[in-house]
């Protein structure tokens, strides 16, 4: 895994050193080209410049936004800033969906709307960053500071004179509120917003009055003095306890497995696991929603564990292990495919970010997941019988049928020659629906970034969060895998996409409707409208831009297409709309849909 979410060592603002210490905390940044002591002209010490800096400190260039009448003077003040970059957004989700995408890869986002009408806009994409455990920074335009407290009805409200409505929505998917309606305590309300957004890896809502960024203020008159995070620490007694009890039970086991879960992003003990892996010699898997936090190319790499699901040979080396340690798992209906997983509380550890559970026995709390990781790592002893079990049984997948001359182009053919596009070079962004399931079937290279939304599952996440992911890291080459479906709730932000100049390769999946709710329960409504999609990106271009875009019927059209947009067309967006049978789906999302179905189905308990 190439990044880290939520630790500011992920990026580093130009002429800046970062102190990065135990246990993956924030630390210091310490800026060169300006002392954090230094005087700010009076007339720029204002609440919009110190906001602007510190989004810059903590290492966003880039904020996403709507603008809205309560927060054009505060966008004023972020444009005036040289180190950030405005993206304007066609509507608020999208712009919270970007600012999940850029937190994935950078550490942190941020995007910014209008009160109410931006504010309710952008919250599902708020609640989606929330169940991910990524910190992003929410920031409204809100009322004249004046209008608080008074009788006054102001539009883009529900009509009654309190404003607390945007606020209590958020309380529930933010895991700190600002409303910031007096300049006194401005300075202390954003820099806490911003550190608790750090610190917990979640989002963050502060709410500026509109008349107040423009304002000089006396604390606002130095330039901000750099965050200090104190780290977290592990209760020493109790980690070497809970080390020592794993330890001894992991060591007495036949033919232990490790299984990476997702929550490895926001322990930042990926790495750690990896050392773990190498120390003890143990299979290792991924749980879906881990998928690109653990490396494929690891020699003792057996693929994604998915209960029925889990890629070839996984599942049966996993379930029949006498012992299994989770690193970070989620175990919610999605990832357990229908509660149907064959594990057994007695023979797990689990690794939660802060505390362990030992099968049936202790849990030990005030345990780092990356200290216990690393010191397990020393008192494990080798055993590679799992992983050598694997490798006896294992038979790599077949081909595809080959395709006869200009026949329908079929999905496993389509991915079998996405798999060749893929480098270090490369980043896969997969979006709810079959996308999930050939995806998770990619093999990842080494350094190839991968980031899906499987918890809170939004379809239409993907737009947004590609537009995100690329405008972060430039130097890689986002393909993106979206059906019609999710396409149709989001489509617009192929704009921003172009006007910000991405190269991002779109893989448009045509097949007539929500195919992932077909295969869990059938009915009209899973039909769409067809659209052009490829005139629809066409006219979104307008000339304006380095776009391309091409229709795939076949493999010998496929193949033509991906020599165009990895070849000539490589610095520009292109858009490939592939057109499958509505019925040509995984084999894996007809298994997971059914037994979905069943648990979504189960009747009431008895009374």
């Amino acid at each position: 895994m190439d990044t880290k979410i939520g630790s500011l060592d992920t990026y580093k603002p130009p002429c800046s050193d970062l102190a990065c210490p135990a246990n993956g905390a924030v630390s210091t940044i310490q800026g060169s080209a300006v002392s954090p002591t230094s005087i700010v002209n009076p007339t720029e010490s204002t609440l919009g410049r110190h906001l602007a800096r510190r989004l810059v400190q903590v290492g966003v260039t880039d904020v996403f936004s709507v603008p809205g009448d309560f927060n054009l003077t505060l966008l004023d003040h972020l444009i005036a800033e040289p180190g950030l970059n405005l993206i304007g957004c066609c509507n608020e989700l999208n712009a919270g969906y970007a600012a999940d995408g850029y937190a994935r890869s950078r550490g942190v986002g941020a995007c910014v709307v209008t009160f109410t009408v931006g504010g309710l806009s952008v919250l599902n994409a708020i609640a989606g960053a929330y169940s991910e455990n990524l910190p992003l920074i929410c920031i409204v335009g809100g009322p004249n500071s004046n209008d608080y407290g008074t009788n006054r009805i102001l539009h883009h409200t529900i009509g009654l004179p309190d404003f607390s409505q945007e606020l209590r929505c958020f309380q529930t998917v933010t895991c700190f509120q600002a409303v910031v309606n007096h300049l006194e305590d401005a300075h202390e309300m954003i820099d806490t917003a911003i550190s608790t957004s750090l610190k917990e890896s979640k989002p963050v809502y502060i709410s500026i009055s509109c008349n107040l960024p423009a304002i000089p203020h006396p604390t606002f008159s130095r330039e901000p003095v750099p965050f200090s995070l104190s780290p977290k620490l592990s209760n020493q007694m109790g980690l070497e306890a809970a080390v020592e009890a794993a330890a001894e039970f992991l060591n007495k086991a036949v033919k232990p497995v490790l299984v990476g879960g997702p929550k490895l992003r926001v322990a930042h003990a990926s790495d750690a696991f990896v050392e773990l892996t190498d120390a003890c010699g143990y299979a290792l898997a991924v749980m879906p929603s881990a998928k690109g936090m653990v490396p494929e190319h690891h020699p003792h790499f057996i693929g994604t564990y998915w209960g029925a699901v889990s890629t070839a040979f996984c599942a049966e080396i996993v379930e029949s292990a006498d012992a299994y340690l989770f690193a970070g798992p989620i175990f919610n209906d999605y990832s357990s495919v229908g509660y149907s997983l064959l594990l057994k509380k007695e023979k797990a550890i689990i690794l939660y970010p802060d505390h362990v559970l030992i099968a049936n026995g202790p849990a030990f709390g005030c345990v780092l997941m990356k200290d216990f990781l690393k010191a397990l790592s020393k008192r494990l002893k080798r055993n590679t019988t799992a992983y050598e079990n694997y490798h006896r049984i294992y038979v790599p997948e077949g081909l595809p049928l080959k395709s006869a001359p200009k026949e329908p182009l079929r999905v496993n053919v389509l991915f079998q020659h996405i798999q060749k596009m893929l480098s270090s070079e490369t980043a896969v962004i997969a979006e709810t629906g079959d996308s999930w399931f050939n995806c998770q079937k990619l093999r990842l290279p080494k350094d190839c970034g991968y980031e899906f939304q499987m918890q809170y599952g939004s379809i239409g996440w993907s737009v947004g969060a590609t537009l995100g992911y690329a405008q972060a890291v430039p130097e890689k080459r986002v393909i993106a895998f979206i059906g019609d479906g999710s396409f149709q709730v989001t489509a617009q932000d192929v704009s921003t996409m172009l006007r910000c100049g991405q190269k991002t390769i779109i893989f448009l999946i045509n097949n007539g409707g929500y195919t992932i709710e077909v295969e869990i329960h059938d009915g009209p409504y899973n039909v769409i409208k067809n659209w052009n999609y490829t005139g629809l990106i066409d006219a979104i271009h307008n000339s304006e831009g380095k776009c391309w875009t091409a229709k795939v019927f076949c493999e010998e059209e496929l193949i033509e297409a991906i020599a165009t947009a990895t070849g000539p067309k490589n610095d520009s967006l292109c858009f490939i709309e592939i057109i499958v049978h509505k019925d040509d789906t995984s084999k894996e999302l007809l298994e997971w849909g059914s037994r979905v179905s069943a648990a979504n189905s189960r009747p009431p308990n008895p009374q």
